[in-house]
């Protein structure tokens, strides 16, 4: 797992290449990222299905209640059959995109 701060975003990387032994050890880990946006890169597991990316859903419920954005990477899923509680994009980039989006409509009060 590699962590990079940039700003109030915090990018965590799965380097294990393995979808399910990464988030046991992201949900360890958790309490220390919980007070910033989130970016999770799952982009290193070519094995990635979208039932992988589910297994994220409740931990994103949980982030995003604390007024936090939560965004998984990844490139090789259908993001029309993504649940819509869950924000799925292709590329980082993309993923600051949508945070830096979030974060003006929190500053608005959406």
């Amino acid at each position: 797992m590699k962590v990079e701060h940039k700003g109030h975003t915090t990018i965590v990387k799965d380097t294990i290449g393995n979808t399910e032994d990464f988030l046991k050890k992201f949900e360890h880990e958790y309490a220390s990222f919980k007070n910033s946006n989130l970016i999770i890169d799952l982009s290193h597991d070519k094995e990635i299905t979208l039932a992988k990316v589910k297994l994220f859903s409740e931990l994103s419920r949980k982030h995003r209640k604390q007024k936090k954005s939560f965004v998984l990477v990844a490139d090789n899923i259908d993001f029309n059959s993504v649940p819509s509680k869950m924000t799925l994009v292709p590329t980082v980039l993309e993923a600051h995109d949508i945070i830096e989006m979030e974060e003006i409509e929190r500053d608005l009060g959406f």
